[in-house]
């Protein structure tokens, strides 16, 4: 069943890479990731004590995703943001030619 999960993120994502270009699905994609990573390394750590009582377990599940989703916010504006520098870097580099195409039918 991971597999088939992760068969389908992999699609999802070269999907999205293909609509609106690597900048923009990389800040999507770590989005998402940082604060699932970040839940589900609380819930490994914190795994004694839900599994001790599963009613504590089940109680704290909404209100520490909500609490690191929002802890994590920061971090993710902070990646996005290096990400849309280094994407300005780029583009407004001295490398770079602007070039117009003129048609032959037009010349």
């Amino acid at each position: 069943m991971t597999y088939f999960v992760l068969y389908i993120g992999g699609i999802t994502s070269i999907w999205w890479i293909y609509r609106v270009g690597w900048a923009e699905a990389l800040k999507t994609i770590l989005s998402i990731l940082i604060p699932s990573i970040l839940i589900i390394l609380l819930n490994v750590k914190a795994g004694r004590l839900i599994f001790k009582n599963p009613a504590v377990g089940i109680l704290s599940i909404l209100p520490t995703a909500f609490f690191i989703y929002r802890g994590s916010k920061p971090l993710v504006f902070g990646i996005n943001n290096w990400i849309d520098r280094k994407t300005n870097e780029f583009v407004e580099s001295q490398d770079v030619v602007d070039a117009e195409v003129i048609s032959k039918e037009e010349s």
